[in-house]
């Protein structure tokens, strides 16, 4: 298997609603599907999905690569511009989508052997001047909060996010309007965890606009296979 600790500098993460009727559908074509044919992708190396805590049919999908470019590769733009038949009819079925490309800008802890059972999500603006802020002193104690095992910052890449692809057309979404993610990974419910994202605001003040909070825990995690010795 790929290596757990390591991690990618691109990321593609996807929000929508799916419609309640068909869910299960939903479910079954991304685990069974969805998944293995992207992580399949060169440059790809983990595939997750998350269900919103409120159990609402809210979803947060998203797939590490090794770097940003690889979600503008040749191999990946092709699997856009021809989904399946299934993917065809499952995309149909996506409301309020919203779909970014982002880089990493920093990190603070590392994954562990298993994927983190619950994330909070962090959709956001900020002023210029204020993202070393934010990568540092706020990240940092955010990261090092109870219960967090990881907590990165992400930058939108739009020359990415926003190419149209076969795809796009059949669900109708595109990028989040905010310009950076914080994606904190937790070991328990966030409900029982102190909050990290007000633990970071006490050590480091941050002028944040546009702000959007998700809470999800894991229902799906696929790793790319290592292919460094045969695959084996």
């Amino acid at each position: 298997m790929s290596n757990p600790t390591a991690s990618g500098s691109g990321l593609m993460a996807f929000w929508s609603d799916i419609d309640p009727d068909y869910v299960v559908r939903y479910q079954q074509w991304h685990n069974c599907e969805h998944i293995p044919e992207r992580v399949s992708i060169p440059g790809f190396r983990e595939g997750r999905r998350y269900r919103a805590t409120s159990d609402a049919p809210h979803f947060l999908m998203f797939y590490e690569t090794n770097a940003t470019s690889v979600l503008a590769s040749e191999a990946y733009m092709a699997a856009l511009n021809a989904p399946t038949d299934w993917t065809r009819e499952a995309l149909t079925h996506f409301k309020n989508p919203v779909r970014s490309i982002y880089s990493r800008v920093a990190e603070v802890g590392g994954a562990t052997a298993w994927p983190a059972p619950y994330v909070t999500t962090m959709q956001f603006d900020l002023p210029d001047g204020d993202e070393d802020a934010c990568a540092g002193a706020w990240l940092k104690t955010v990261g090092n909060c109870e219960g967090v095992v990881r907590a990165r910052l992400w930058r939108a890449d739009a020359a990415v996010g926003n190419i149209t692809t076969s795809e796009r057309k059949i669900y109708g979404g595109g990028p989040g309007k905010q310009a950076y993610l914080v994606l904190i990974e937790q070991t328990l419910p966030p409900q029982r965890l102190p909050d990290p994202i007000a633990a970071g605001d006490a050590a480091q003040a941050l002028r944040r606009a546009d702000e959007k909070r998700g809470s999800y825990w894991l229902e799906m995690a696929l790793r790319a296979a290592d292919t460094s010795h045969g695959g084996k």
